[in-house]
């Protein structure tokens, strides 16, 4: 082969591989722009949650205005908290969410068996809030509804066993189908013992509503950002982008034997 043909491949060569990377370039730089639009589609959404909650509530304020019944067991400051582990453990977590949420049932995805887990050790107490956020930015009342029929299921000593199943069963976050009661029903017929007249009533009756709105003032004046808000020794865990089950399960078990 001539010399003249080698520099001639060499150069289309150097080309092709050229194109490649100018390729490459561009596709990383499609991708970040793609992200970067989803961010803002995200900070979009939750400006306008903020603007409609802050100007709806109605529905909330009627609810609000009846007795606040807080379901059996709960603690905390107002009561506005439903434990569940061991009082004496030496760790807590504090989770604030939304049945309505998505964020908040990827949470319990990934972190449901580790919270269960170090519960069932008595290593870790967790206390949840319940908060309406989804139906105040579209509107609806399957937030409330479903909150109310978790402390329904409280009263009842089941409480974690239903909430598991309400994000179990989560509908698209525009679809409020946890406002109908047959649907709550319908799934606390897949808790052992759980669909009992006394709970149909308490659903039916919205027992604990005005305790529910209470709650999520409470989460409103908090100043916190969104939910899932997972406290652990006063950081939101779950803005820590390297926190894992894993990793969570370690702080909770050094806790323990401090």
């Amino acid at each position: 082969m001539s010399d003249k043909n080698r520099e001639g491949k060499r150069t289309a060569r150097e080309r092709l591989a050229a194109e490649r990377e100018k390729q490459k370039t561009a596709e990383r730089r499609r991708r970040t722009l793609i992200v970067g639009a989803s961010v803002v589609c995200v900070l979009g959404l939750a400006a306008v949650i903020g603007v409609v909650a802050a100007n709806s509530g109605g529905d909330d304020e009627s609810k609000a205005s009846g007795p606040v019944v807080a379901p059996s067991g709960a603690q905390g400051k107002d009561g506005l908290a439903i434990p569940v582990g061991k009082e004496d453990a030496k760790a807590t977590l504090t989770v604030w969410e939304d049945f309505r949420c998505p964020a908040c049932k990827s949470f319990e995805e990934t972190y449901r068996s580790t919270l269960n887990e170090l519960t069932e050790a008595g290593k870790l107490k967790v206390e949840y809030h319940l908060v309406t956020l989804i139906d105040g930015g579209l509107g609806g009342s399957g937030s409330l509804s479903a909150a109310n029929a978790a402390a329904c299921a409280q009263d009842a000593g089941k409480f974690t066993a239903y909430h598991d199943v309400l994000f179990e069963n989560q509908p698209m976050e525009s679809d409020d189908a946890f406002s109908s009661d047959d649907k709550l029903f319908d799934l606390a017929s897949k808790v052992d013992g759980l669909d009992t007249p006394e709970f149909r009533t308490c659903v039916e009756d919205g027992t604990h509503d005005s305790w529910v709105v209470k709650s999520n003032e409470a989460f409103q004046k908090g100043g916190f950002s969104g939910t899932p808000t997972v406290l652990f020794e006063g950081q939101n865990i779950y803005q820590d982008r390297s926190m894992t089950p894993e990793k969570f399960k370690e702080m909770v078990e050094k806790a323990d034997k401090s």
